[in-house]
């Protein structure tokens, strides 16, 4: 637990530009300190007014406390577009071993990590991409997790930002998505709310899944997506994020 989420902290009651505001005064690591003094968008602030930056990571399994990120993709974004000129991708050498079923999964060997840097070594330019801007992800459970656990392995300290979660989003489209077995015997069947199945409702392509720049890519798409069928440009992020 980073020292920002332990119970009793007046800062986590705070609205989060009042949050990012105390934390830029807190905080002891440089990167972290410009990080929160980039600033928050204001609550109110339309969604078409508002920088975003779709992030994904790879990891290593789905326990940040067993297990280490292996790659980062990300993508600016608006509304309006996605600027792929601006995307990064990088594979960085985990904390934790690298285990066959992951390898499966993402496809980045041992040969991939043993040149790769540590994450420490693209802070910089990772927080480059991150500041001023608000997440965007498709299960915060992982890039939320994941990014202050590997934070407090290497500076000491956690983060905490707001974010939007696509997943959580079609979660909430589909309340009654795991239907009852008499309910599947009348017919009605499970709704999927994984990255790829999402897409699939509003008519986006098949990306290959498990490549964390390719997912980044999706993510933003999806957003987008969403909001055209069952938001308004002119919805408040705080309606959103999380």
């Amino acid at each position: 637990m980073s020292s920002e989420d332990q119970p009793g902290n007046p800062v986590t009651r705070l609205p989060w530009p009042e949050q990012f505001e105390a934390l830029a005064q807190q905080s002891k690591s440089p990167v972290l300190r410009a990080f929160y003094g980039s600033g928050c968008v204001s609550p109110e602030t339309p969604l078409s007014e508002v920088p975003f930056v779709a992030l994904d990571f790879e990891t290593t399994g789905l326990d940040a406390s067993q297990n280490s990120i292996v790659s980062i993709g990300l993508v600016p974004f608006t509304l309006d577009g996605i600027q792929l000129g601006k995307a990064r991708h990088w594979i960085v050498r985990p904390k934790l071993p690298l285990h066959q079923t992951s390898i499966t999964i993402h496809g980045i060997t041992h040969s991939d990590i043993d040149q790769a840097p540590d994450m420490k070594d693209i802070l910089n330019d990772l927080f480059a991409s991150l500041n001023g801007r608000i997440p965007v992800v498709h299960y915060r459970n992982i890039e939320r997790s994941f990014f202050d656990v590997a934070l407090q392995w290497r500076l000491g300290e956690g983060i905490r930002f707001p974010l939007i979660d696509t997943m959580a989003i079609e979660a909430h489209l589909h309340p009654d998505r795991n239907p009852s077995r008499w309910q599947q015997l009348l017919g009605k069947k499970p709704v999927s709310i994984r990255l790829a199945d999402s897409r699939l409702r509003y008519g986006l392509p098949h990306y290959a899944a498990h490549n964390a720049l390719i997912d980044a890519v999706a993510t933003a798409e999806l957003l987008q997506a969403q909001v055209l069928h069952h938001f308004s440009r002119d919805t408040r992020v705080a309606d959103l994020w999380l």
